[in-house]
């Protein structure tokens, strides 16, 4: 499988070297907008010896006149709507894309008529994109869906998510508010500029899946604030009285009833990370993962291992879930 990278930031960095090891996949370069970056070899920039003359194009076509890739993996933006632009050039050339855009999870809930006009121009070219990752992807999501499969009755599910972000990548910590005074936090969730992105959309995703009509979705976040003076190896500074991260919650209603519960918990220093899943059903299920799943090295085994399933689908605009079960690759 030819493959290429489209964005070079730490997560697109940690795919592009993972699928580099995979014997199935041969990456042909990459795509960034970084001026410092364009030109550049991957080997200088990855480490790893096998991607020796595969180079940094500034765009699709620029890299398109030097190789086709069979399928390209995607880790630039989080919002549906500017995944749109990026990738609308790549699948019209019946390129393949698993891309990390948290809104692509399930981006009819985002906006039903842009995804059905990207689904049409996959199917025209004979192209598939889907959204994963850990976080929307898996374990808020995929995860407690999978789980229902040995439920005769399912009445609600709870995630609970708790994750220490002193061992996250630092564009992370400082996307969930580290360093800001509460006040300044609570007024960047509310205009959208920090804060976990894809809650919501995990959440309509499972309803969507289990056939729930949610009438309601309501979604809260505030800071968690410092006990004492916090400093990351990334030499991000938190004051004590600071944000250190955030607590966000997404509830889903249905007929007034609560089926969904997804509540989040990512700061500096958190202790006893965890993930757990509970389903009040038949039979009732209550699962623990101690220590919770690593995001950044996860996410990128998300992508890379969802490429070949991806293959296996039917061309069109496809959500994770209609996959085949994923697993490694």
């Amino acid at each position: 499988m030819k493959i290429a990278q489209f964005g070079l930031g730490p997560i697109g960095l940690e795919t592009l070297k993972l699928a580099a090891s995979k014997p199935w996949a041969d990456s042909v370069g990459a795509i960034d907008i970084d001026p410092h970056k364009i030109g550049k070899d991957l080997s200088h920039l990855t480490g790893h010896r096998s991607l020796r003359r595969r180079l940094v194009y500034p765009s699709i076509d620029d890299l398109l006149k030097h190789a086709k890739p069979d399928l390209i993996f995607h880790t630039a933006v989080s919002k549906f709507h500017a995944a749109f632009d990026q990738i609308e050039p790549i699948v019209r050339r019946g390129i393949n894309v698993v891309s990390s855009c948290e809104e692509l999870l399930f981006p009819q809930f985002r906006d039903p008529r842009l995804a059905a006009r990207l689904d049409k121009i996959c199917r025209r070219s004979g192209a598939r994109v889907v959204g994963t990752g850990v976080n929307p992807g898996f374990v808020m999501d995929l995860l407690p869906i999978c789980l229902t499969s040995v439920c005769r009755d399912v009445r609600s599910i709870t995630v609970h998510r708790v994750v220490d972000a002193s061992t996250r990548r630092e564009p992370l910590q400082r996307k969930i508010g580290s360093g800001l005074a509460p006040q300044e936090f609570l007024r960047r969730f509310r205009k959208g500029t920090i804060g976990h992105a894809g809650l919501r959309d995990s959440l309509a995703l499972i309803g969507h899946c289990l056939g729930w009509r949610l009438d309601k979705i309501s979604e809260t976040g505030e800071p968690v604030v410092a006990k004492c003076h916090i400093r990351t190896q990334f030499l991000v500074v938190v004051k004590r009285g600071q944000a250190c991260g955030l607590h966000q919650r997404a509830i889903g209603r249905e007929n007034g009833r609560v089926r969904l519960t997804l509540d989040l918990k990512m700061y500096l220093d958190a202790p006893d990370p965890h993930d757990r899943v509970q389903i009040q059903g038949d039979p009732p299920l209550d699962v623990l993962i101690r220590g919770g799943v690593a995001g950044d090295q996860a996410t990128s085994a998300a992508l890379v291992n969802a490429a070949p399933q991806l293959l296996l689908a039917p061309p069109g605009l496809r959500l994770i879930t209609e996959l085949p079960a994923g697993h490694f690759a």
